[in-house]
């Protein structure tokens, strides 16, 4: 009883100190009709259930989460290897594999996002209150779980009411969502926020690298600034959307800030209770309250598996929940299942053989604007049948900065009856050259499906002369003006568009002259070709000083464009005429 009424004390000391820090963000945030109940998850102001789109504006559908706080003390040093670590001040260390993948996914974010300035400690802190740092770190070489996190289904009965959006590929659920992997994923959510975060060729939520580099994008999406306390706090509330969610992710936060250590795989401490009164202390058997280690269906609406190690002086009976204040009965002998009495249906995945390009080849657009093509595959089956309901993965691949809109590199499409999925609009980059969109089939070992794209520099179709197309210089001299252009296409401004500045040997001549007017180099030595210049965002272009030699004449300076817009300007050199002499002046003679 002493330890519960500390924990109470502890947790309500956090809880406030936490949320004071986020609550201008979630005052602002919440809109006039909406109310939060004791659990700070918000309703509207008639009490209506739910939605599916209210509860998959969040990442996890608002499944409930571990309310689990960190120890009071300060972190210890690490464990030595090989040592089963405990409750307590054990909690500061996070299992070798989900700690690098967090810390690799900071990496990406930082190289990908910089302005999001997410710290690993966030993914850590959501981790720890999600799935306990996936069930304390039982995963293999790769990342992936020793058996699947699945939360409860999300079917209204206490929880949101989301009904099946991936028929049952990922929670084993054909009938309503739930929550998978480390990082607690809907499958809708999933479907679009899925990244490959370990290299394999395959986004899994099941995979720790997967599912962390997920979540970073997923916080850093709507340009939030991680480093902003508001930012920060709405971007934790789109991930689940309760108050106490936040106060605990930011508790954890604060205290992997603090300092953390890397301990062996699958020796960490495992959560104690859940935010819907459940956990390992009241027999839920899983982190997530849901068919850990199961990769079959679970049916709707039945019991989550009892926890695999019962407590020794109150075991369980296999597959049978047990009810506070009861005695179980004793438990009986396995028996072998029931054959079922029908083959199960394959998913529509398991029924794709082939990708075909669905729509135009040979993709291109100008640096800077969308393609005005999108990129579309089918589903096929071996006989050239339509698969829907299959998911497709597009990846922008190659060096290239192209992306979707939204500066994304990929996305998760959904074939629809036709077995047709259609990529997002895409983008070029002001990297020319050629890229591939591939295409793949999440789930399933498909061949990939490569799109072809070009991008081309960008270009001009008239040069406009802002100064006199004549300029005067003497022998030795500099000239006066420098000379400006305005760059357009189709009439209007063309900006980042290359130009080119040559003095010729006259207007026929297109070659290089070696003399007359000239540009200076860094060590002021004469240049008459310069490159790599580019319009502004205004179309405009103002050319280094011009200069003279000794050499008398007129001369001709080209500018070109790549989309053939030619601009020449007429150099003048020449001594500068003498004064008149008033005395000479007629007009200025003296009467006789």
């Amino acid at each position: 009883m002493a330890a519960h009424f500390d924990r109470r004390l502890r947790k309500a000391a956090v809880t406030t100190t936490v949320a004071a820090v986020a609550v201008a963000a979630l005052s602002a945030s919440q809109a006039p009709n909406v109310t939060a109940d004791g659990n700070g998850r918000q309703t509207t102001a008639d009490n209506a259930p739910t939605s599916d789109a209210s509860s998959q504006e969040s990442a996890t559908g608002n499944s409930p989460y571990y309310t689990d706080l960190p120890p009071l003390d300060s972190p210890s040093p690490a464990p030595t290897i090989g040592t089963p670590s405990s409750r307590g001040p054990s909690e500061a260390g996070i299992p070798a594999t989900v700690l690098d993948a967090y810390k690799k996914a900071e990496a990406e974010l930082l190289r990908s996002k910089p302005g999001c300035k997410l710290p690993w400690q966030l993914l850590a802190a959501i981790g720890k209150v999600e799935s306990g740092q996936a069930r304390g770190g039982r995963v293999d070489a790769d990342g992936t779980t020793i058996g699947k996190i699945i939360g409860p289904q999300l079917d209204g009965n206490g929880f949101a009411l989301i009904k099946d959006t991936d028929n049952g590929v990922y929670d084993g659920n054909s009938s309503y969502d739930n929550a998978v992997g480390p990082m607690q994923f809907i499958p809708s959510t999933w479907a679009w926020a899925a990244r490959d975060g370990n290299g394999d060729g395959k986004a899994d939520p099941n995979n720790v690298y997967d599912a962390a580099l997920a979540a970073g994008h997923y916080l850093c999406r709507n340009n939030w600034d991680l480093s902003d306390q508001g930012d920060l706090a709405s971007a934790i509330l789109s991930y689940n959307n309760s108050q106490d969610y936040l106060s605990t992710v930011l508790s954890w936060l604060e205290h992997y800030r603090k300092g953390t250590h890397e301990i062996p795989d699958g020796t960490g401490s495992l959560p104690g209770s859940r935010s819907d009164g459940t956990g390992y202390g009241s027999g839920s058997g899983s982190p997530t309250g849901g068919s850990v280690g199961s990769t079959g269906p679970r049916t709707p609406g039945t019991a989550s598996p009892p926890d695999p190690k019962p407590s020794p002086d109150k075991p369980s009976q296999p597959g049978k929940p047990t009810t506070p204040g009861t005695e179980s009965p004793s438990p009986k002998p396995p028996t072998d299942p029931e054959p079922p009495t029908e083959t199960p249906r394959p998913t529509p995945t398991d029924t794709v053989d082939h990708l075909e390009n669905a729509g135009a080849t040979g993709l291109t657009a100008m640096a800077g604007d969308t393609f005005t093509q999108k990129i579309s595959t089918r589903a096929e089956t071996e006989d050239g049948k339509a698969v829907g309901k299959v998911r497709i993965r597009f990846t922008v691949v190659g060096d290239t900065d192209a992306a979707f809109t939204g500066g994304e590199k990929a996305a998760a499409v959904t074939t629809d009856a036709s077995g047709l999925a259609v990529a997002p609009a895409l983008k070029a980059g002001e990297k020319t050259g050629g890229f591939t969109v591939r295409a793949t089939v999440i789930g399933r070992s498909v061949k990939a499906l490569d799109h072809k794209a070009t991008v081309t520099e960008r270009v001009a179709d008239a040069l406009e002369s802002i100064t006199d197309t004549t300029l005067t210089c003497t022998p030795g001299g500099e000239f006066a003006d420098r000379v400006e252009v305005k760059a357009t296409r189709k009439g209007e401004a063309a900006d980042k568009v290359a130009v080119t500045a040559t003095l010729v040997k006259s207007v026929l001549d297109p070659t290089e002259n070696d003399k007359g007017p000239y540009f200076k180099d860094a060590d002021d030595k004469p240049v008459r070709t310069l490159t790599g210049l580019k319009t502004d965002a205004k179309g405009l272009l103002k050319l280094p000083a011009l200069y003279a030699d000794d050499t008398e004449g007129t001369y001709v300076l080209r500018l070109t464009t790549a989309g053939g817009a030619v601009r020449d300007i007429t150099l003048n050199v020449a001594e500068a005429e003498p004064a008149p002499d008033p005395s000479e002046d007629p007009a200025t003679e003296p009467e006789a």
